[in-house]
């Protein structure tokens, strides 16, 4: 039952809370903070058995659903999906305490939809029925929706519109894919079944498995996201209110790289063989152009924004290399990505709602002002660019290498993206923090809860960086599975 109350425990949360708030603003945010804190503690939980199990699964659940359909409801943890679910229920604390003094609205009707959304992105994590991991798919996009429709910034509606067009057209080419799946393993076996087991080793024809690959393939690279399919990313980060852009970096863009390493790869090797060059120069192509892009931003969300289409490029990479090293990089690729622009839009978020504003040529000198935010966003920055000692430096260099052993030349030119990344956060810094400052500035610096918030995720990021042998135990029992037969492309 422990899977179970993963889901259930901010899913009911989220209830609560909306109804408590009829009576207390303060009740509604204690009883989220409460909600997320008990689904991390119990996911840190199963935490001593990802190292010692034999069996890379360390739990599962089947209960029948649909039976005539062949849906079952199945739930199945292994240590790829514990670490991304650590890391839902560790945002999901900082997007809750940020959250605390910056909405002001309609509170539990925010806190229903944030708790939501992270319920949906823990049943994405847990579902091993194909029908069940499409509804988490769709039940984390339609609060998301709201969060920023509603609360949101000045031009809201658009960012929130096509965030839902992008999410949901690419959704229904992934269901298109997966019913064709069904009949596929149907026709051949006689056995109705979306199980993702069973699933694993239907034989298919190239055409038909290169289209059905591709049906997934799109909806996972429109959240990731990759280059084209992208532009959906800096006006939602943009317009969302900060929790909605921790969650949205942090969370809603790992489900994309999820779902590359759990499905795509294994469920169609022999399409994902013949799409890996491709991939590989979309990889590339999105490393390049996102820290480009993010170098000719103003608006520092925006900025945040474009980082993370490059970052995540190092994912796409390690995915389609398809190696221990380069999967185990992408995986802590993940993992720093959401602790450190998660932390970045943190700050982003308090400086707008102290200013009034998200342009950094209005900024200027506030190292002088809020020291304690300007060192934090300092660190941040060290981290999004690869600094030693911080999980993204682990990340990127096991990802390279593992690209290295299959392609000097990929490697190479992707590194090149390291280098903008550099760039890119000295700029962000020196055009928020340092020089001379454009108006008068007499904003607070950072408070005792934000500062608390801080500290968690600095911490987070140091552990990824400093001792991430403890991570990648983690989950080498279950990339180890995926590598083996049937999941090897």
């Amino acid at each position: 039952m422990t899977l179970v109350w993963l889901i259930a425990i901010p899913l009911v949360g989220g209830i609560l809370s909306f109804a408590l708030s009829r009576f207390s603003a303060l009740a509604a945010r204690v009883l989220a903070l409460v909600a997320m804190t008990a689904q991390l503690s119990l996911a840190i939980t199963l935490w001593p058995s990802s190292t010692s199990a034999a069996d890379p699964w360390l739990q599962a659940l089947q209960a029948r659903w649909i039976p005539q359909l062949g849906i079952s409801f199945s739930l199945t943890i292994d240590g790829l999906s514990l670490l991304l679910i650590l890391l839902t229920g560790l945002l999901g604390i900082v997007s809750v305490g940020i959250s605390w003094s910056q909405i002001d609205e309609r509170v539990g009707l925010f806190h229903l939809n944030l708790l939501w959304v992270l319920a949906g992105v823990t049943g994405v994590f847990l579902a091993m029925d194909l029908f069940l991991f499409y509804f988490f798919w769709e039940l984390m996009l339609i609060p998301m929706y709201f969060l920023i429709d509603l609360w949101g910034h000045e031009r809201r509606h658009y960012a929130a519109i096509k965030f839902f067009l992008f999410t949901q057209l690419s959704g229904l080419l992934m269901l298109v894919a997966i019913v064709a799946l069904f009949f596929t393993h149907l026709q051949q076996t006689g056995v109705a079944t979306f199980e993702y087991q069973q699933l694993l080793s239907t034989p298919l024809a190239p055409l038909s498995g290169m289209l059905m690959m591709l049906g997934f393939l799109v909806a996972f690279a429109v959240k990731l996201p990759v280059v084209p399919l992208h532009t959906w990313l800096p006006d939602a980060h943009t317009q969302a209110p900060t929790a909605g852009s921790v969650v949205l970096a942090g969370l809603l863009l790992k489900t994309g790289g999820y779902g590359l390493i759990r499905f795509v790869v294994p469920l169609f090797p022999e399409a994902a063989r013949a799409f890996s060059v491709p991939a590989l120069v979309l990889a590339v192509i999105g490393i390049l152009y996102g820290a480009h892009m993010a170098f000719a931003q103003t608006d520092m969300k925006r900025l945040i924004a474009y980082t993370s289409v490059s970052h995540l490029g190092f994912v796409l990479l390690g995915v389609f290399t398809w190696n221990a090293l380069a999967l185990q990089g992408a995986v802590i690729q993940m993992l720093s990505h959401g602790v450190s622009t998660g932390a970045l839009f943190v700050l982003a978020g308090i400086l707008q709602h102290h200013l009034g504003t998200r342009d950094m040529a209005a900024m200027g000198g506030l190292w002088r002002v809020v020291p304690r935010l300007g060192a934090a966003m300092m660190f941040f920055s060290m981290a999004a660019l690869g600094l030693p000692g911080m999980g993204n430096f682990i990340g990127e260099f096991l990802t390279l290498l593992g690209t290295y052993h299959l392609s000097v030349s990929f490697a190479v030119v992707a590194a090149a993206g390291l280098i903008l990344a550099l760039v890119y956060s000295l700029w962000l810094l020196d055009r928020v923090l340092y020089g001379p400052s454009r108006d008068p500035l007499a904003i607070p610096d950072l408070r005792a809860s934000e500062l608390a918030i801080v500290a968690a995720l600095a911490l987070a990021i140091l552990c990824l960086g400093l001792a991430p042998q403890a991570f990648l135990n983690i989950s080498a029992q279950a990339l180890d599975a995926l590598l083996g037969p049937g999941g090897a492309p």
